[in-house]
């Protein structure tokens, strides 16, 4: 079972990238972020016809939610967090091949401090709750997405250029270890722990061309799925096409 996580940044902008990387790749299942788009207009008759059911929790213009089964369809079982009224589509959580899977798009927090930063610690200590509800029901679970935090120095190409950003900042990481800290595997840090495997390059100041990159998206496995995991890797490849997402498909196979 091959689980990935995208952020597409616009699911029609990226539409013919997203319809070809899910035929070249196959995913079993895809947790998508940054649809940026509401639930009436995403494309869902062409992800149908590339072979794959699926549910949306859409924003106009901004965030959005997405999960996709290979020849299936996902069963609900939430979207949002609980804790606070949240006017923001960053959270679904579905069943899927005997799995729960959760596709979250984690606030950015910049600029920090300030309001935008508070709602980002917020939201990570709701997402810490529900990520401790799942373990203690000792459910098989995935939590893949966008965390918008750079765990470890040497996630990022230059620790220096990035030491101000949100994405970096000591309470930022300290929420993320926090979770990890619960019992939760970080897939591909388990695969790669020298770390220098980068998911995001900007489209400002020839990010992709100079491998000028950070890793940002990662896949939380619970000790089930920790058990049976076989490798993690990045399609660092799809960056680099025509008209790209910034992020690359990050994904973890099980047996």
């Amino acid at each position: 079972m091959k689980i990935a996580t995208f952020n597409i940044n616009g699911i029609k902008a990226r539409l013919p990238r997203l319809v070809e990387w899910l035929e070249e790749t196959q995913p079993d299942i895809v947790c998508l972020q940054e649809l940026k788009s509401s639930d009436e207009t995403i494309p869902a008759r062409e992800i149908e016809a590339a072979g794959y059911g699926a549910l949306y929790h859409g924003q106009k213009g901004f965030n959005g939610v997405a999960i996709l089964a290979r020849g299936a369809e996902p069963v609900e079982i939430q979207r949002g967090l609980a804790g606070e009224e949240d006017e923001q589509s960053r959270y679904l959580e579905a069943d899927i091949f005997g799995v729960r899977v959760a596709s979250i798009y984690l606030p950015n927090g910049n600029p920090q401090p300030g309001p935008k930063f508070d709602y980002k610690l917020r939201w990570m200590a709701r997402l810490r709750a529900r990520a401790q509800a799942l373990l203690a029901a000792e459910i098989p679970a995935v939590l893949a997405g966008d965390y918008n935090v750079i765990p470890h120095d040497d996630d990022v190409w230059d620790p220096r250029a990035m030491a101000a950003d949100a994405l970096m900042q000591p309470e930022s990481r300290d929420a993320y270890f926090r979770i990890l800290g619960d019992g939760w595997t970080d897939a591909l840090r388990s695969r790669h722990p020298a770390g220098h495997v980068w998911t995001f390059w900007d489209y400002q100041a020839g990010g992709w061309q100079r491998d000028h990159g950070f890793r940002i998206d990662h896949l939380l496995l619970s000790p089930a799925m920790a058990d049976r995991l076989i490798d993690a890797r990045v399609d660092k490849d799809y960056r680099g096409r025509e008209k790209a997402s910034d992020h690359a498909p990050t994904w973890a196979q099980f047996r």
